[in-house]
């Protein structure tokens, strides 16, 4: 896609402007991007889009896209993230992550190499804020709020005293401030931050929140707010005092005609002595006296936090609802609980995280209610890698796993997914690059396919045949070795589905052959 601009005299268009002719772009950036990355100044006069001016190797192995600014009048670009005269790195290794390679700077200007995107202008025209990343090829690197000023090209960074990642934001009517929406400790709340990144916490609730509008006299939020318990209702929220007030309830009936399970925190010890928050949600009418199926869910990602979120598929309260307990821990990789918290899983992917996993189902299994001889593993993406490498390193702990559109061999992975700037970085470089030591990275010589010989527990893997992030292939090949190996197995594979399952008919056959295979081995 391009950003168009025409006239238009209400009833037809005229002198149409393509912004990229004739270059080989693309603004809204893919897969994902969409209207909150073009912007129109307050006058009119200027446009504000994202691009990630990069082509072949570069495009794969890089997520250095930028901000541009294109003036009407003038018919001129320029671009916000770096300073004139700027070039990239001359000699780029794309076989290693980019973290520890050159980038380079004209007169010691700063330049912005990580993923620069979603501009927004300020109401009285002065600044552009957008969500800024700092490091190349690190998608999941802490995103803050960089307010340029237009006047001066002076950049500032007024989030850096939030220690996680900036989501959704908006602009004060008067300019002075910015409303955004960030997770901490399991929970997506709302704060505001000045021009000089003075910050407060506006909500404290167990949600997540994502903004809509300030309204009018900028008293109010108007925002979007759900938890493990409830979908997406419109509310309020007062800037001052954090006030709540429910506007819709859609759903009123449904919810009056339900069982739900509670959702209780839980702080678990790890191995190396540091706190780790969990979520875990019961059946409905749980009663402490018996004793009951428990399912560890292994979050994707692999830095995605296990938040207040609602979803279709992966959703606890139908789990609990069959009759299961289910853990739910925000394990190391996880934002939320600080930068070196969320960093322990690049180049680890089975170091503390997978002990942290360990340590959350060991903790929930001391209870009295939970039976120890019926435990499940789940998990999709990382989650669906968590599974595959539990299932030859669990120590007889599971009974049952299900992995959907895991990675069984990173090996293999490495060269098939379209996001190798992902691989770079999670995994270090490629298979065939060796360390100082002339071994491979730990992500290779800890892949799950190399644990086979220790498989026992029955599984199911999942996978949708349109999937360019994890190739269906993982899955076959998961499969082929349960099957080779004796261990009861089943492959269910989606041919018009992508990364994840959108159809609602391919839904209800997942949920079906999801809670079938775990109630024929856990109940």
């Amino acid at each position: 896609p391009h950003p168009f601009l025409a006239d238009f005299d209400g009833e037809k268009i005229t002198v149409e402007k393509d912004l990229l002719e004739g270059e080989p772009f693309e603004s809204p950036m893919m897969p994902f991007g969409g209207n909150e990355q073009l912007a129109w100044s307050p006058d009119s006069r200027q446009i504000a889009y994202t691009c990630r001016k990069k082509t072949g190797r570069d495009y794969a192995t890089s997520t250095d896209s930028d901000i541009f600014l294109y003036d009407i009048a003038t018919k001129t670009t320029r671009n916000l993230c770096k300073p004139e005269g700027w070039t990239a790195p001359s000699e780029t290794d794309y076989t290693r992550s980019l973290q520890n390679q050159p980038v380079n700077a004209k007169n010691g200007q700063d330049a912005n190499v990580g993923y620069d995107q979603n501009p927004q202008f300020s109401p009285d025209g002065k600044y552009i804020a957008w969500s800024s990343m700092e490091r190349d090829g690190y998608e999941s690197d802490r995103a803050r709020l960089c307010v340029y000023e237009l006047r001066t090209g002076k950049k500032s960074y007024v989030t850096e005293g939030f220690d996680s990642g900036v989501d959704a934001f908006l602009w004060s009517p008067d300019s002075k401030r910015l409303y955004f929406a960030g997770v901490w400790h399991g929970k997506v709340n709302l704060h505001v931050a000045d021009l000089k990144g003075k910050l407060r916490q506006i909500t404290d609730d167990p949600a997540d929140y994502s903004l809509v509008s300030l309204l009018p006299g900028e008293k109010q939020l108007l925002v979007k707010r759900h938890s493990l318990s409830r979908p997406d209702e419109i509310y309020t929220v007062d800037v001052k005092n954090g006030r709540v007030a429910q506007l819709t309830e859609e759903n009123k009936w449904f919810y009056d005609h339900l069982a739900w399970g509670d959702v209780k925190e839980r702080w678990t010890k790890t191995v190396d002595g540091q706190k780790m928050l969990s979520w875990v949600i019961y059946p409905p009418h749980f009663d402490p006296t018996k004793k009951y199926p428990t399912l560890l869910f292994c979050e994707g990602g692999p830095q995605s936090p296990v938040s207040q979120f609602w979803s279709y598929r992966w959703n606890f309260q139908i789990m609990a609802a069959q009759g299961y307990i289910v853990i739910a821990p925000n394990r190391r990789g996880l934002p939320g609980f600080g930068k070196a918290w969320l960093e322990e899983i690049s180049g680890d992917y089975t170091g503390l995280c997978m002990q942290d996993y360990l340590s959350a189902i060991d903790d929930i299994a001391s209870e009295p209610y939970v039976d120890r001889e019926r435990l499940g593993a789940v998990g999709a993406s990382f989650g669906g890698f968590s599974v595959y490498w539990l299932a030859g390193n669990h120590n007889k702990r599971f009974k049952a796993f299900i992995a959907h559109d895991g990675i069984y061999n990173t090996q293999q992975q490495y060269t098939e997914t379209e996001e190798l700037w992902f691989a770079n970085w999670d995994m270090g470089s490629a298979p065939w690059v060796k360390n100082a030591e002339g071994q491979q990275q730990k992500a290779f010589r800890t892949s799950p396919h190399l644990y086979v010989d220790r498989w026992d527990t029955p599984i199911l893997c999942i996978h949708g045949q349109r999937d360019f992030r994890i190739e269906y292939t993982q899955a076959e090949s998961a499969f082929t070795a349960a099957r080779l190996r004796g261990i009861p197995a089943q492959l269910l594979l989606f041919p018009d589905e992508n990364h994840w399952v959108l159809r609602p008919q391919n839904g209800i056959l997942w949920q079906r052959t999801f809670f079938r295979w775990l109630d024929k081995y856990l109940k």
